[in-house]
């Protein structure tokens, strides 16, 4: 069994609306530092860490695959029915082919619906965690207006109803269920793992002299958040340490970014998911013009 292609009409499916409780959460520049550990819990299920070993170039070129990952992710929840329902159908082409057998010859397919919905649950919890951490965190009833919300997203990636769960109590029970016995240690968590602590330089022009001493402070950051956020449980499991100063450590940077975001108004904390929905959506329309 594997996910099928998105329904085409709204009434189907239904992008996320602007001004919506999506398009608020899930842009916000907050949610963005924890993109690192949503790219770290992505990979430690078995058949995406597998998928990604096998069919994907990130040990070589993180930093494309990010931006590429951001422009895909922003053209879904910003871009409109349209795009998000194409892009969509773009995705499940992209990962039909990938299967195979991972390290401990387990066989694999990235469209099984339990790996495709992992991706979207993680998708779904980073930024909730995100403003729980360094926002105001959401009420009871706009986290449950969220989740609604990214079920559609999951549908209109092709997940089926039954696939997910009906509320946000049945989701936070699958989830931990997911991080307690489902994820695991594997090469593409490894990769992960080195890429944030040697972050690669972003583009080759940048000289080494001037990207290392920048990559040393990016790597320290990113590392320490991502393995901050983790739940224990995968810390003790990647072998990662974690200490009581190192968490009162991560709570005043916390209170941090609190300070400095909670000023700006919302259109300019989402704003780079606009851009890139607006850049991805020219690029679609430019490969339909000249195929």
């Amino acid at each position: 069994m594997t996910v099928t292609q998105p329904a085409a009409t709204a009434s189907q499916v239904r992008a996320p609306l602007p001004g919506g409780p999506v398009w608020r959460i899930f842009g916000d520049v907050r949610s963005l530092l924890l993109a690192p550990e949503l790219l770290l819990l992505q990979v430690a299920h078995p058949v995406v860490g597998a998928g990604v070993a096998d069919h994907s170039n990130f040990r070589a070129e993180p930093w494309p695959r990010l931006g590429r990952t951001l422009l895909s992710l922003s053209t879904v929840i910003y871009g409109g029915q349209e795009a998000a329902t194409a892009e969509a159908r773009r995705l499940i082409g992209v990962h039909a082919g990938m299967k195979g057998l991972d390290a401990s010859g387990r066989r694999y397919h990235a469209l099984h619906p339990e790996a495709y919905h992992w991706v979207h649950a993680t998708l779904v919890k980073a930024p909730v965690d995100a403003m729980r951490l360094f926002g105001p965190g959401l009420g009871e009833d706009e986290l449950a207006a969220y989740y609604r919300e990214m079920r559609d997203v999951g549908r209109v990636w092709g997940l089926k109803e039954h696939h997910l769960p009906p509320d946000w109590p049945s989701f936070l029970a699958y989830y931990d269920a997911m991080v307690a016995d489902r994820l695991e240690a594997n090469r593409s968590v490894r990769d992960v793992l080195d890429a944030l602590a040697a972050p690669a330089r972003p583009a080759s022009w940048i000289p080494d002299a001037l990207w290392r001493p920048v990559a040393r402070a990016a790597g320290r950051v990113a590392l320490f958040v991502t393995v901050g956020v983790l739940p224990p449980v995968l810390r003790e499991r990647f072998g990662l340490s974690w200490s009581p100063r190192q968490e009162r450590r991560l709570r005043r940077v916390a209170r941090v970014v609190r300070f400095l975001v909670a000023p700006l108004p919302v259109r300019l904390r989402v704003a780079l998911g606009g851009v890139l929905a607006r850049r991805a959506e020219r690029r679609r329309r430019a490969r339909a013009a000249s195929a």
